[in-house]
């Protein structure tokens, strides 16, 4: 197969407009493709941020709720029966609600921000917080702010980092930001807050402290998520949701990928992607298959079969795509990198994901050759001279 690209190549780049229009077309596919692939994976990634931060292995929330930044309450006092469980170590309940944040720097600028509550001494966060960030909610109107938030929340990180703590607003309360903590955005949260669960009743004060939005259940070593999981779902009222950590995951995900219009949008920009660089691909090898009518006609006549020709087409759909590939991943690089650091978003490109974008780039293109070849099939020698 070697020996055919050499008269494949020679083809392709007799008419180097034709050529150059070719690649910039794949091109324009790829990073169409992998743009759209890439916020999807974002969105996946982005959107279990706390899920995967938080310390449990079985968690318990409202059979209404679909989603962290929109938790529906439950009686506090259904988790408090987990501990009664073989196999349960302890619980923490967790408030959650989105609070009014003003910028430190600009008063008149507001906006949400997520904001969590938990009892300082009970597990649940020590992979965000450090034991003297731990200690230091338990003081009155204490609050650590994410520090990978977004700008428009106001240069909060650096304030705190050459000031010390000082008073912030949010919901018309100045508390004292004593800490950061590193953890980022999603496509549903802008930026974040945690705090003891006193300071969070204070903050929210219409809040019942009676309700929470999530319960974490912490399991002995050695127990089995799902056993303790089925003994937990049959011994409590079905007023709540038992998940263990990988089902508290996918209905995130389910909710952000398949009931809003974002998964849609990305499923659907990366589909027109492929379909764009499938037509520019077939429109290119198609002319060329066209013009070579004759040349083609000839080697068939001096014995060449229809599986040489076939093989000078799809090396051609090789040359292509390789060419395609390389301009469009190294532009879709840069958007990646542009936008992780405009939006805050996991955008980024290892090695398995350039392998996988270009196995589909030569899928495209390799497909768009074997549809141009059914007029090479046609050809009679005969009746082209």
């Amino acid at each position: 197969m070697a020996r055919l690209l050499p008269l494949g190549w020679l083809q392709l780049k007799h008419q180097k407009l034709r050529l150059f229009a070719a690649i910039m077309g794949i091109a324009f596919a790829v990073i169409l493709i992998t743009v759209q692939l890439g916020f999807s994976k974002a969105l996946t990634v982005s959107a279990v941020r706390y899920h995967s931060a938080m310390d449990y292995e079985l968690v318990m929330v409202s059979p209404k709720t679909t989603y962290l930044v929109s938790t529906k309450q439950f009686p506090r006092s259904r988790l408090y029966q987990a501990p009664g469980f073989e196999g349960v170590d302890g619980v923490t309940a967790v408030y959650t609600q989105q609070g009014s944040w003003r910028d430190p720097a600009d008063r008149t600028s507001a906006r949400n921000i997520f904001a969590i509550g938990f009892n300082p001494s009970q597990r649940g966060f020590a992979r965000l917080l450090t034991p003297a960030q731990h200690e230091l909610i338990k003081l009155p109107d204490r609050i650590i702010f994410d520090r990978r938030g977004r700008p428009e929340y106001g240069p909060v990180a650096a304030l705190f980092e050459s000031n010390g703590p000082y008073e912030v607003d949010i919901n018309d309360r100045m508390p004292i930001l004593a800490g950061l903590y590193s953890l980022g955005t999603s496509f549903g949260l802008d930026g974040g807050v945690i705090t003891s669960d006193l300071n969070f009743l204070r903050a929210f004060p219409k809040r019942d402290k009676s309700s929470i939005d999530i319960g974490l259940i912490h399991l002995q070593p050695g127990a089995d998520p799902q056993q303790v999981q089925r003994e937990i779902i049959a011994g409590i009222p079905r007023d709540v949701r038992v998940l263990t950590r990988e089902e508290f995951k996918t209905q995130e995900i389910d909710h952000w990928s398949k009931t809003t219009p974002i998964g849609y949008i990305f499923t659907f920009g990366a589909i027109m992607g492929l379909v764009v660089g499938f037509i520019i691909v077939y429109q290119i090898l198609f002319a060329d298959v066209q013009d070579h009518v004759r040349e083609y006609a000839t080697l068939k006549a001096m014995g060449y079969t229809h599986g040489y020709l076939r093989g000078v087409v799809l090396q051609q759909s090789v040359v292509l795509a390789v060419l395609g590939f390389i301009p469009g991943i190294a532009v879709s690089i840069l958007v990646f990198g542009k936008a992780a650091e405009a939006t805050g978003l996991p955008l980024s490109m290892n090695l398995r994901s350039a392998g996988f974008l270009f196995l589909l780039t030569l899928f495209m293109c390799a497909s768009s050759g074997i549809l141009a070849l059914r007029k090479l099939r046609s050809i009679d020698p005969a009746e082209v001279f």
